[in-house]
């Protein structure tokens, strides 16, 4: 069936509806497995896989990315995906007016309403027509510029389309529009046929942290919680509600920050390095406010918002207590991480109307710019647009020392917790990998982001 044109806000409410189907789906897949081990049922192996995978980690889910990839690949590949079926000859109920009343559906105004009137403009058509046309469009790309040739993948490239319309499949695979073992394999398959050798686990990296994350969550009801959580940190995080309001409603006095929550609000979807630039901010690197809080945010816009894959994605970068690079003042610094990002600021200036004309060296830092530059810009810091809420080398130096203190109190047993498994994880998947061969060394010398840093000015 195909979904009509959805405005965003109505489509989010959709997403959060489906955030409780998870946890029914997460509870009721380990009594449909046992069900179907009773009564002899052959299940699929993409539903069983998951349980398959814990069964052979020893009961329990791999808690890491890197112990994930060793325990599939005994188990080896997934299937290919079934040919498509013929059409069906279905016999049609005839439409009643007692029929129309009982399964008719509410209009979407019963659901949600816009929040402001640029909600509307926004619309994502659902279905797996439109799925199948994305996913062609994606193998046509690999395709025609030979990106898998110089071992590279679309959403893996060095510098992110931010602006451009997107082309991400996420939303689709969450809803079953598009079949996962057809988007695995089709990417596998190009890969195969243009480097003449076969494809290897980054080539599908972003569809792993996927199933990576659903498998931590199966039989753990409190995935998305800190509280009674089995693999999340303790962490006594800040109730600050001023400042996650500011967060929350882009006015946070950090351009980057705020145009990524903005097109959040609008159009209820943002890139990765977005998700995870406002999910540091917001938690280890400077609000130290629960990634709790932000989940919810998520659940409420994201069009793709999945259950598993959100709560494992806030944990992943808040909660990895125990990971040095992770500290880095300087990488994940919202400037910095901002003009790496964005290093032309069309992005911030799209989504932060009101920098518009600030020069591009104020830009990501505008309090920084002298008075007579804001005049200029038609925008005074503190008055048209917010001053920072926090000072960044300040509190990322008080968060640091948060981080050791509490990992002073495991002393030498560390309680098993979703965490990166080594700095290369870490710099992949915040796509921090501009500097070869220069390792970061979590300070605010870090060559890395000081590297990147000179060939802005």
């Amino acid at each position: 069936m195909e979904m009509l044109p959805v405005p965003i806000s109505v489509a989010s409410t959709v997403g959060a509806f489906f955030m409780i189907a998870s946890r029914i789906w997460m509870s009721s897949s380990v009594l449909v497995a046992g069900c179907s081990t009773a009564l002899k049922v052959m299940q699929s192996r993409s539903f069983e896989s998951r349980f398959w995978i814990i069964e052979e980690n020893g009961g329990s889910p791999p808690l890491t990315y890197s112990l994930f990839i060793e325990v599939v690949q005994q188990l080896g590949p997934p299937p290919h995906p079934l040919k498509k079926p013929g059409s069906p000859n279905w016999n049609s109920t005839p439409v009643t007016e007692e029929s129309q009343q009982i399964y008719s559906l509410k209009p979407l105004e019963h659901f949600a309403t816009p929040e402001c009137p640029e909600q509307k403009k926004k619309h994502w058509i659902g279905g797996e027509t439109r799925a199948l046309e994305l996913y062609e469009m994606r193998i046509k790309y690999e395709e025609e510029v030979h990106a898998f040739k110089s071992d590279v993948v679309m959403v893996n490239q060095y510098n992110p389309k931010l602006l451009d319309p997107p082309l991400s499949l996420s939303g689709y695979l969450r809803f079953g529009a598009l079949s996962i073992r057809k988007f695995y394999w089709g990417v596998h398959d190009i890969y195969q046929e243009i480097t003449r050798k076969s494809s290897q686990n980054h080539v599908t990296a972003q569809l792993i942290w996927r199933e990576y994350f659903y498998t931590m969550s199966v039989g753990n009801t409190n995935f998305a919680q800190m509280d009674n959580n089995p693999i999340c940190l303790k962490i006594n995080w800040y109730k600050d509600e001023e400042k996650f309001e500011a967060w929350a409603n882009s006015e946070t006095g950090f351009p980057w920050i705020d145009a990524c929550m903005r097109q959040l609000f609008l159009e209820g979807w943002i890139h990765q390095v977005c998700r995870h630039a406002v999910s540091c901010f917001l938690t280890r690197g400077d609000l130290w406010i629960s990634w709790e809080e932000g989940l919810q945010v998520f659940f409420k816009y994201l069009i793709d918002a999945d259950w598993s894959v959100c709560s494992g994605n806030w944990m992943w970068v808040s909660s990895s207590a125990f990971e040095k690079f992770l500290q880095c003042p300087s990488c994940f610094c919202p400037v910095n991480y901002g003009r790496r990002m964005d290093p032309q600021g069309y992005y911030v200036r799209k989504y932060v109307p009101v920098l518009a004309k600030m020069p591009l060296r104020y830009l990501f830092n505008p309090s920084s710019a002298p008075l007579e530059v804001q005049k200029k810009a038609g925008c005074i810091i503190g008055k048209d647009y917010p001053a920072p809420i926090v000072n960044h080398k300040v509190v990322s130096a008080r968060n640091k020392a948060s981080m050791e203190e509490i990992v002073s109190r495991f002393l030498s047993k560390v309680p098993s917790h979703c965490a990166p498994s080594q700095e290369e994880e870490i710099t992949d998947f915040a796509w921090l990998d501009a500097v070869p061969d220069v390792k970061c060394d979590s300070s605010d010398k870090c060559r890395k982001a000081e590297m990147y840093y000179d060939t802005m000015a």
